[in-house]
């Protein structure tokens, strides 16, 4: 059920949004972000400020919505993981969680994932149109909020169910094969997910050997004027230029590839979640029909019609989230194929053309980005 105080969708233009998560600030011990947004039918531009629990209630309304056809047949888009409020252990965090990969900088990285949840929110088409959204986006002060829970299921009946429920024979093949696909990529994703941060704290670490040893050498110079002395000073202090050029480019190297393939394939294993929980959520609802089958073959006569009624119900809910489910997952796999290969040119285009001059992909503007993208030769 939505929260009292949100307006009615018919007082709303459902037009898509252009949203930035500019900055963010740490304010005791929570973190608050700057979102400046603008509708494309619009001129006027809103700037809220927003704690990581508005994020949370955002998409709590989004799950528990009323009146919206086929609902738990959606993938929502995935909310990233709440934030630690020091950054000074991101790296060991990193290695325990996959899901903060984009903590392993700083800031940026994480205000950039929350910027693209709500990209993905406002590019739904019937996300859109929830007056939270709206509200989020426009209003300084949100609607008065309980506590929300973490999902739409509590999360120890949702164990409880996915072990009496997640192995159930799927009626239609389609379905069965996005389970078993889903089952096998989440765990290839994760894996991946793994290995590439092993490699970019590699990077990181080879940047850091390489400061300390240019620092070293830099420190060992001597002051004599002996000149067999002078010119290995000389060549020291060359050699030290060197290997802080090799650190820099490393660090570029180690943040080129987290804002491109890190930050998608970290993305695209939370939505691997996303979908397998859209996926069990249609399991249960076809569990839910079975059953209601089942009791109305065993009904007496006097409740026959009561099961009939109870039984046309759960068709006609299984059917509109069956109808929801495969438009998503078509769109799902479309949008997932391009956003890799856009992370591939990106990744490609950082590699070739950026890191030798220890110039980031993300100093770059958007425009520059997508004109490098555009008239990449190699994936185009």
């Amino acid at each position: 059920m939505m929260d009292a105080g949100i307006e009615d969708n018919s007082n709303h233009d459902f037009s898509g949004y252009d949203v930035r998560v500019t900055d963010a600030a740490q304010n005791g011990d929570t973190f608050v972000y700057v979102i400046k947004s603008q509708q494309i039918s619009s001129d006027t531009e809103y700037r809220v400020e927003r704690e990581f629990e508005d994020f949370e209630w955002l998409h709590h309304c989004l799950l528990t919505q009323e009146g919206v056809t086929g609902l738990h047949g959606i993938i929502f888009p995935p909310l990233p993981a709440k934030p630690g409020t020091s950054l000074s252990n991101s790296e060991a965090k990193t290695k325990k969680k996959i899901e903060s990969l984009a903590m392993v900088d700083d800031w940026q990285m994480y205000c950039r994932a929350l910027e693209e949840y709500l990209h993905l929110v406002t590019a739904h088409p019937v996300l859109v149109k929830n007056p939270a959204v709206h509200s989020f986006l426009k209003h300084r002060e949100l609607p008065l909020k309980t506590k929300v829970k973490k999902g739409i299921f509590n999360k120890l009946t949702q164990a409880v169910e996915e072990l009496r429920k997640e192995h159930h024979k799927d009626i239609d093949d389609f379905f069965q094969n996005e389970r078993d696909s889903n089952l096998t990529l989440t765990a290839f994703t994760k894996a991946a997910v793994e290995k590439f941060l092993e490699i970019v704290l590699t990077e990181q670490k080879i940047a850091i050997a390489c400061g300390h040893f240019s620092t070293a050498l830099h420190l060992g110079i001597g002051q004599d004027d002996d000149p067999a002395d002078y010119a290995f000073a000389k060549m020291c202090l060359k050699l030290s230029e060197v290997l802080d050029t090799v650190k820099k480019n490393f660090e570029k190297v180690a943040e080129n590839d987290l804002n491109t393939l890190g930050f998608n394939l970290e993305l695209h294993s939370r939505f691997q979640d996303a979908e397998k929980e859209m996926l069990f959520r249609r399991t249960c609802k076809l569990v839910d029909v079975e059953t209601a089958n089942k009791n109305l073959g065993q009904a007496k006569p006097h409740k026959k019609a009561a099961m009939e009624d109870i039984k046309k119900a759960a068709d006609k809910e299984f059917d509109e989230i069956s109808g929801m489910a495969k438009v998503e997952i078509q769109r799902y796999h479309r949008e997932r194929v391009r956003a890799f290969q856009k992370a591939l040119i990106e990744l490609e285009l950082a590699a070739t053309c950026f890191c030798c001059s220890s110039t980031g992909w993300l100093s770059l503007n958007s425009s520059v980005q997508n004109n490098y993208i555009q008239n990449c030769t190699v994936w185009n």
